[in-house]
This record gives C-alpha cells, structure tokens and sequence, in this order.
C-alpha cells in the first residue's frame, strides 16, 4: 500500500497472518494497493479497512483550515462566526505549539472577516490568560523583557483584535465584555 501510483511514497507492504498487519496512516486522499498471491494458499486474501482522516486530529484540521483562510476567493464562502466560535475553543483547550498554531489561525480569521463575522468578546479566557502573563511579567524584574512565543502570540491577537473592533465601531462593548468587574474595580482604583 503506497501513497503514490509507483509505490514509492509512504509504502508498507505485509505478507503472512493478520498478526504481523499493523495500523499506519497515509498522508493525501488517494490509497494505491497491490494484492498479490503466492498461490501456495486455498484462503480468499486478505481484508482491510480504510478510513478517511481522523477526527481530532488538531495538525490535519490546521494545515486544511490555514490553506482555506489563504485563498481569497474561498474564504467569503466560508462560515466564518462558527469557524471562529470553534477556534477560540480550540485555542482555550490546547497547550504549547498547538495553542500558538490556534491563535495563528485566530489573526488570519480576524484579518479576513467581514463586518461582524466574529464574536469578539468569545476571547474573554484568552484575554484572562494574557493579562495574567501580563502581570507575572510585571512582578518578575530579574527577567529580562524577553516576552514567550504565546505572550507574543496572544499581544498580536489582541492588538489586531482592538483596532478590528475599533473599526467596527464596538471598542467599549468589547473591552467591557472582556475585562471582569475585579480588573475593571482595580483600574479604576488606579
């Protein structure tokens, strides 16, 4: 079984009982096989299944979802307000390489939407996450100011957020959708 019609890519060939069969994937939507006999058996061969993707698989759906958001004649087909509902959960779940890829997405959605595709006050646990990485970076003045990738990650999100909603017309509702009344008790203290 090969990914490619010559055999050559992504190959795994089995001979001999079912026992020495093991799963594996194959990358692309297209499976090529060869079925051979050896004749030196009555039995009918052997029986496979095959399975189309796999749900959950968090890098299929990037790559599938960062290439729709790349092309400009897909993207106002696309439904934008449940794409980005789903993401911001995605990216609310996710840890290390996998929440940053989610925000990535996040920003090209943010940057390709229409008028108000995108319930921006859905980030309010993004926007806890940062402000506590915001305030752990304030407290610690023996690092220096070398920010992680995901607080890069989230002040980019936010910043592009901002001026989105400042564009729209929707600044106030959005901050104070975002912000609880603890945080905005302790600004207005300051």
């Amino acid at each position: 079984m090969s990914s490619s019609s010559d055999f050559q890519q992504d190959r795994h060939s089995f001979s001999g009982s079912p026992q020495k069969w093991n799963d594996f994937e194959l990358p692309g939507d297209t499976l090529y096989y060869r079925f051979t006999s050896d004749m030196s058996n009555t039995e009918w061969g052997y029986k496979f299944t095959v399975t189309a993707g796999h749900l959950g698989r968090f890098q299929t759906g990037f790559e599938i979802l960062k290439q729709m958001l790349s092309e400009e004649r897909v993207v106002p087909h696309l439904p934008l307000a449940k794409i980005w509902e789903w993401q911001v959960g995605v990216a609310c779940r996710q840890t290390g390489h996998q929440r940053l890829k989610a925000i990535h997405l996040l920003l090209k959605i943010v940057q390709c939407s229409a008028q108000r595709d995108c319930d921006f006050t859905l980030l309010k646990p993004l926007w806890q996450l940062f402000t506590h990485m915001e305030n752990n970076l304030c407290h610690d003045v023996t690092k220096p100011g070398i920010l992680l990738p995901l607080h890069r990650a989230l002040a980019e999100l936010f910043f592009v957020t901002e001026n989105r909603v400042t564009e729209l017309g929707s600044l106030q509702e959005y901050l104070l959708a975002l912000n609880t009344e603890d945080h905005l008790h302790r600004c207005t203290a300051q």
